[in-house]
C-alpha cells in the first residue's frame, strides 16, 4: 500500500535570497497548500526579489509541478526579480529537459554556485 505524504517546503534566507527548499514529489496528488507558487507570490510581496528553489530532497515532479515552477518563475521574473533552482537529482534533472525548462530557469548542481550565481553581475539573471 502506498501512503501518500504532503509535500514539504521548507524556507530560509541567506542575505538577500529567499530559498524554497522542496521535499518529497512536488505533484498534484501530493501538494500542500499553499502552493509553492503561492508562497513565492508572498516573498515577491514582502519585496524579496531573488528566489532560489532547493530540489535536495525532492525526488518527482509532475504536471502540476512544472507548472508551478513555471508560474513562480514568471511571477518573479515580472517584478524584475531572479529565479533559479539547485541540487536537482538526474531523475528530475531529465524532467527539466524534457520540458526544455532548463533552457528557461536557471539550473545549478550545488546551492554554493546557484547563491555565488546571484551576486556575480555577469550570471544571467
Amino acid at each position: 500500500m502506498d501512503i501518500l505524504q504532503k509535500t514539504i517546503i521548507t524556507s530560509r534566507t541567506w542575505g538577500e535570497v529567499f530559498i524554497f527548499g522542496i521535499e518529497g514529489e512536488l505533484s498534484r496528488r501530493t501538494y500542500s497548500s499553499p502552493t509553492l507558487s503561492e508562497l513565492v507570490k508572498t516573498q515577491l510581496n514582502l519585496g524579496r526579489r531573488r528566489i532560489l528553489i532547493d530540489f535536495d530532497k525532492a525526488h518527482f515532479v509532475d504536471s502540476f509541478g512544472v507548472g508551478e515552477l513555471t508560474a513562480s518563475y514568471t511571477s518573479t521574473q515580472n517584478l524584475g526579480g531572479q529565479f533559479k533552482v539547485c541540487r536537482l537529482p538526474d531523475s528530475l534533472l531529465l524532467v527539466f529537459r524534457i520540458t526544455q525548462l532548463d533552457k528557461i530557469i536557471n539550473v545549478y548542481r550545488t546551492e554554493k554556485a546557484a547563491l555565488e550565481a546571484f551576486t556575480d553581475p555577469r550570471s544571467p539573471t
